[in-house]
């Protein structure tokens, strides 16, 4: 169970949002929000959480060890891991579907 982050909506937030989804983007006017050009704070996936699924993994004493020691505050080890394997899949996919488009 999630905890709750902020307070519930009213009823007249709720019809707000409504009547705002089943307005066509073009009819929405966004000319009084600020573009936002510098992109330096941004965090990749801070509101994306994939489902994780826990697993018993039999790793080399050495590998673990050297993703402890580059474990940063705001990411550890484990989560570090799964980014490289994650970037790995992605790489990996990609020149599968080079290879199969060039087939």
């Amino acid at each position: 169970m999630r905890k709750q982050t902020g307070k519930p909506l009213t009823v007249e937030q709720m019809d707000e949002l409504t009547a705002l989804a089943e307005m066509p983007d073009a009819a929405i006017d966004t000319r009084d929000i600020a573009e936002v050009r510098d992109w330096r704070g941004a965090r990749r996936g801070l509101l994306y959480r994939p489902v994780k699924q826990q697993v018993t993994l039999r790793l080399d004493a050495d590998t673990i060890a050297w993703f402890k020691a580059h474990a940063t505050p705001d990411e550890g080890y484990q989560t570090h891991i799964n980014r490289v394997l994650r970037d790995f899949v992605r790489d990996h996919s990609k020149k599968h579907a080079t290879r199969r488009a060039a087939s």
